[in-house]
């Protein structure tokens, strides 16, 4: 047992290494506040790394009127898209647009429209989606993503790969981004600012004594006890459990757990850009261009009522995204197609909404003042993480009047210190430094690492002097870096979290990585809870 931090008082102690948690840390840290985070498992190993992985709007939460909650995802989008520029990066939506389609739907817009125009029969008119994408466009302040514009598909590319009644389309735009990266990049950035951020560390107990939070936590370093003079419950799909198991606190508030399922697909077809698929169910889904190679499919919205770690894609979700894709391109899409699954459960407000596709996707943060101050964070979107964090520390600002003012907007995360549009130049310049590098892995190193790529290359001339090759062009330098760096410690958290080079990797390569990272002597380092100096 030890008691390494007996004594000394941190101001926050966050509970979740997930992207809220995370967040919140980067911004309490960069206000000159101490914080502690612990996190059971790897960093994102949870909801944060099984999202659909868009910084999007929300386009169809316009049917459910939550403006405020679209507009400010709507804001964050080219925010974060100059702060994060290697792994966030602008995309196009294809709507296609059909006569014949009804929707079965509760919404409010579809209950409107039912008593306006009941000779519509649950169709969506396209001047209701269009006046949507009008609103998408401007509520936002849009600069740098260009506007709607109308498609005719029998003559786009976009076209060829759907059914022949699609003959019409809307593209809007939105944006894609490395959820889990942007997980760790936060966590780093909190680390190297002076967190002190804790994986593999559960957070056994923790309760209010003489003015302050007296936490116990268990990890690699044995039973470690904490002080802290505030208390963040960023614990995503455990929210609820801390509350009640954890802080051993009576709350009304509780959580809706909502399975989103995915599917990846073999490539499905030859553009750059994505489709939004509407359902006769009243859903949608989106078939997105993922990892050069493949196609991303989902999500699926399930209640879930197991535990929050026993998630996976059910063969009925797998079924349903492959019917639902099936209705729109002209091959059908079967089990045959697919290459990898994967299911994250969203840990939304229960607000008491009928169904799991309208509960509210919007966070709500819950402050409980009686003695030290505890903020319950439930719900949220990974577009608005920083709006929420700022959100979670105006919240906890009248115990902290010594915290600076909010500073986040548009401040690089690390590796993001380029220009929004430079990701092109800043590869051709990484080839030109390293001769050995072909296209896929020199873009594959600058989506990831940005310009801090060619401080992983260093001034390696040919591919062997990286060391250890793994396979799929990952190397043994690159490991290196994410063990001392970005808290790796197994095959998984490099292969399917800070990368998805899974996909391309054979299971023995998996298994010769996992017995690498185990036996290294680096390995210490990767356990050690602050990354290693810069």
């Amino acid at each position: 047992m030890t008691n390494g931090t007996a004594g000394v008082v941190s101001d926050l102690f966050i509970i979740g290494g997930g992207i809220n948690g995370c967040g919140i840390a980067r911004d309490a840290t960069g206000r000159g506040l101490s914080v502690t985070l612990a996190e059971q498992g790897d960093l994102a190993q949870g909801t944060s790394s099984a999202s659909t992985k868009l910084f999007h709007g929300g386009l169809r939460y316009l049917e459910y009127f939550e403006f405020r909650l679209v507009r400010e995802a709507l804001e964050e989008r080219e925010t974060l898209l100059v702060a994060m520029p290697h792994i966030s990066w602008p995309m196009r939506f294809v709507l296609p647009l059909s006569p014949d389609m009804r929707f079965e739907s509760e919404t409010p817009t579809s209950r409107l429209l039912r008593w306006v125009m009941p000779w519509a029969k649950g169709r969506r008119p396209d001047w209701l989606i269009r006046l949507g994408l009008y609103l998408y466009d401007t509520m936002g302040g849009r600069k740098i993503l260009p506007a709607t514009r109308t498609l005719d598909l029998t003559r786009d590319p976009a076209g060829k790969p759907l059914k022949d009644k699609f003959r019409k389309a809307f593209e809007y735009s939105d944006c894609w981004v490395e959820d889990s990266r942007l997980v760790a990049l936060n966590a780093r950035d909190a680390a190297m600012r002076g967190a002190r951020v804790m994986t593999r560390t559960r957070v056994t107990s923790a309760e209010r004594r003489d003015g302050l939070w007296h936490v116990t936590t268990q990890g690699p370093h044995g039973t470690e006890h904490h002080q802290a003079r505030a208390l963040v419950n960023a614990g995503g799909p455990w929210v609820e459990d801390v509350i009640r198991n954890v802080a051993r606190i009576n709350s009304s508030e509780g959580v809706r757990l909502v399975r989103g399922s995915h599917i990846v697909t073999k490539r499905l077809f030859d553009h750059d850009r994505c489709y939004f698929f509407q359902g006769a169910d009243g859903r949608i889904i989106f078939a997105i261009p993922y990892e050069q190679d493949f196609t991303l499919i989902g999500t699926t919205d399930k209640d879930h009522t197991g535990a929050p770690k026993d998630v996976h894609c059910t063969d009925e979700e797998r079924d349903y995204l492959l019917a639902f894709a099936s209705q729109y391109f002209a091959k059908p899409v079967t089990k045959d197609d697919v290459v990898w699954t994967y299911s994250g459960v969203r840990p939304l407000y229960n607000d008491g909404a009928k169904s799991a596709t309208a509960a509210t996707r919007d966070y709500v943060l819950s402050l409980d003042q009686t003695g030290a101050p505890l903020l319950n964070v439930f719900g949220g979107k990974i577009t608005t993480y920083r709006r929420l964090a700022e959100s979670a520390l105006a919240k906890l600002a009248p115990f902290f009047p010594q915290a600076k003012p909010a500073w986040t907007a548009r401040v690089p995360l690390p590796g993001g210190n380029f220009p929004h549009d430079g990701v092109a130049a800043l590869i051709a310049s990484l080839k030109a430094a390293h001769p050995f590098l072909t296209d896929y892995w020199a873009a594959r190193l600058v989506r990831a690492y940005g310009t801090e790529a060619a401080t992983i290359l260093g001034n390696a001339t040919t591919a062997e002097a990286l060391g250890q090759d793994f396979g799929a062009t990952l190397t043994e330098a690159e490991v290196r870096w994410l063990m001392a760096r970005e808290y790796a410690v197994s095959a998984a958290d490099v292969v399917w979290r800070r990368s998805k080079l899974g996909l391309r990797m054979t299971a023995d390569q998996i298994e010769r990585l996992d017995r690498f990272m185990a036996h290294d002597v680096g390995a210490d380092a990767a356990r050690a809870v602050s990354p290693a100096a810069e």
